[in-house]
């Protein structure tokens, strides 16, 4: 029963395509699967939406969508149909075939990474070897979609907005691939499934997540900054500065073809969070040896929503940063320590079993956290700040 739970997808799909001729039945396997991937995670980015619109007007004392539906339930239907429904402009000196083609590429690429994420025993769409250099692979197109969208709208705002974004996403997707590598170097395989399974172990009941090591912890935390920002959430949501860009990149996008670019960036959340949690959090195995009889597929997506809910909580939380504080954050602190947390991996990998590498390694990436950060805050000349009222 427990085994018939935990396959049940990957039993109904051997099921259904049982039906077709055997010649067929590859091919049939695969389209299914894709249609599946297709239409879970828009299902999910609705739900996304009106969690995330719920959970901001707690934070904010106010209601949140609450007349569409029951607790406003159907509100991302009705704006579904509102996009649909509303005018296409398309500015008359914009390059329309690229301005049509940015939010397309954007999305085809972010969901070509669900491609190689194991979602569940045995439920990945293709189990590549090197499943995570395809993932970044694919990754790395957002950005060519970004700067299509503001380059083909013949507008200095959208322009300057691709230009910012592509500028963060170049950066942060440094660390992101660094902060992966470390996984890379303990596990040696670049198979996401096989990366899973590196950690599927228990000792005491406890698994052995990379995340519970001191590289581990280091290179998740980093990993998670780098995250944000590739994703243009806050406090990295600069490329969609409303204050200075008006919207940025997609200024001069309206209907369905915006919907996209929002659909493609909750997407893009969605991927990476997934990716977060094959890498550092075991992927679909249980916290605890006890509950491994739940069903492999409830533990991925339970953590891969737990993820969303801290972006949407770091949302309704912190404020927006500058461009330059941004850059220099990535540049100057998040990326050396990233390259040390290398260094510590290495370090943690050849020194063998024992308590010696906890305390060691735990000690190099504490003190040098310190030391980095107390030179940050120097330079920067922040100091506390003084309210003065007048008389």
């Amino acid at each position: 029963m427990i085994v018939w739970m935990d396959q049940f997808f990957v039993l109904l799909r051997n099921w259904l395509v049982g039906f077709l001729p055997v010649s067929l039945q590859g091919f049939a396997g695969v389209l299914l699967s894709v249609v599946t991937i297709v239409l879970l995670f828009p299902a999910l980015f609705a739900l996304a939406v009106w969690l995330e619109r719920k959970g901001l007007g707690r934070m904010q004392n106010r209601l949140g969508p609450n007349r569409v539906g029951p607790f406003g339930l159907l509100q991302p239907i009705a704006d579904g149909i509102k996009s649909l429904t509303k005018e296409d402009i398309v500015p008359l000196s914009a390059d329309a075939p690229v301005h049509f083609l940015a939010p397309v590429v954007l999305v085809v690429a972010v969901f070509m990474g669900f491609a190689v994420l194991p979602m569940g025993r045995n439920m990945v769409l293709v189990d590549m070897d090197a499943g995570l250099l395809f993932y970044f692979a694919m990754g790395a197109s957002t950005e060519l979609a970004v700067f299509m969208a503001g380059w083909s709208s013949r507008n200095k705002y959208s322009l300057l907005g691709a230009m910012r974004a592509v500028a963060q996403m170049i950066s942060y997707e440094v660390v992101l691939l660094l902060s992966s590598v470390a996984v890379v170097m303990i596990s040696g395989s670049l198979s996401l499934t096989k990366i899973v399974e590196a950690q599927n172990h228990y000792t005491w009941g406890l698994p052995h997540w990379y995340i519970f090591t001191p590289w581990g912890l280091a290179g998740f935390i980093m990993y998670a900054i780098a995250a944000t920002a590739e994703t243009n959430r806050s406090p990295f949501d600069l490329p969609e500065g409303e204050s200075e860009l008006v919207a940025g990149y997609h200024t001069e996008y309206s209907g369905f073809k915006f919907a996209l670019f929002f659909l493609g960036e909750y997407l893009a959340m969605f991927s990476i969070s997934g990716l977060g949690s094959t890498l550092f959090l075991g992927g679909w195995s249980a916290p605890f040896s006890f509950l491994t009889w739940v069903p492999s597929w409830i533990w991925f997506f339970s953590k891969l929503m737990l993820s969303v809910f801290v972006f949407i909580w770091m949302r309704g939380t912190l404020p927006r940063l500058r461009q330059d504080q941004l850059m220099n954050f990535a540049w100057k602190f998040v990326l050396p320590f990233t390259l040390l947390n290398l260094m510590v991996t290495a370090l943690w990998r050849f020194m063998g079993e024992g308590w010696e590498r906890w305390v060691v390694c735990s000690a190099i990436l504490v003190v040098v956290y310190v030391v980095m950060a107390r030179v940050s805050l120097y330079k920067e000349h922040i100091r506390p700040r003084r309210y003065r009222y007048a008389d």
